[in-house]
Parts: C-alpha cells; structure tokens; sequence
C-alpha cells in the first residue's frame, strides 16, 4: 500500500462482450441506509481503513475514517477523495516510501483543488494526479 487509495470501486457487473474486467458498468448501489449487506460492507471497510493506515507511530480511529473512504461515489468510478481521506493516508505513504510526513503533507496541499469558483461542490483530491506527483518525488 505505497500509494494513495481512491474511494471503493462499484460496479453494476459485467458484459458478455468484454470479459477481461468486471467492472465496465458504473452506477450507484441504490441501497438504503439502512440495508444490512450495505452496514456489513461500510463496516468492514472502515475497518479495513483502519488496520491499513495506522502504522508504528500513528494510530487510525474509527471516528477519524470520512464517509468517502468506505463508500462509493454515485457513479462508482470517482477518481476524487477528500482532503481528510487523503490526509488519513499520509502517514502510511510515508512509511511505504521511506518518505518524511511533512513531505507527503505538502504533495497532498500541493494536489487539493479548491471549490469550483471558490463557492462551487467541495474541495478534493484527484487520486492519480496525486499519485503521479508521488511516483516523480520518490524517483528522485
């Protein structure tokens, strides 16, 4: 887990065209919040948040993982993450890549796009750009 994580992938399943991959359909799940398999599925993900970014020196807490890291976007695919989801990793990519926190603090600062407009949606962070921002620090 060198790398900055996206928010969970979903999909609507597969074709008989393109077998390769089984996510090529995106869209929502449409489940209420109230849905068993739903809560059994964000809970184990935020658990799964958890034990993967706490490290020796810091420790993840339940209250601290944001709503985007154990759901999906409506489309399934959003290559965006929030800020706090981004910063919740810092830690770990540090360690992954022998790297000093404030350095990868600054490469998420350095990719968090303001709001549109500055009044438009919510700030954000576009996984890619942050990890190709990444992969050019630590191959110097």
């Amino acid at each position: 887990l060198k790398w900055f994580q996206p928010r969970p992938s979903n999909g609507l399943g597969s074709n008989s065209v393109n077998t390769q991959y089984s996510l090529i359909l995106s869209g929502a799940t449409n489940r209420s919040g109230d849905n068993k398999d739903l809560i059994d599925w964000v809970t184990a993900a935020k658990a799964a948040v958890v034990k993967d970014n706490s490290t020796a020196t810091y420790k993840v807490k339940p209250s601290d993982v944001p709503a985007d890291a154990v759901t999906s976007s409506g489309s399934g695919l959003d290559p965006h993450i929030s800020p706090e989801y981004a910063e919740l990793q810092v830690h770990r990519v540090a360690e992954e890549n022998n790297l000093d926190v404030k350095q990868v603090e600054k490469l998420v600062a350095d990719n968090t796009d303001g709001r549109t407009l500055g009044f438009v949606g919510e700030p954000r962070v576009n996984v890619l750009k942050l990890n190709i921002a990444l992969r050019e620090l630590t191959e110097k």
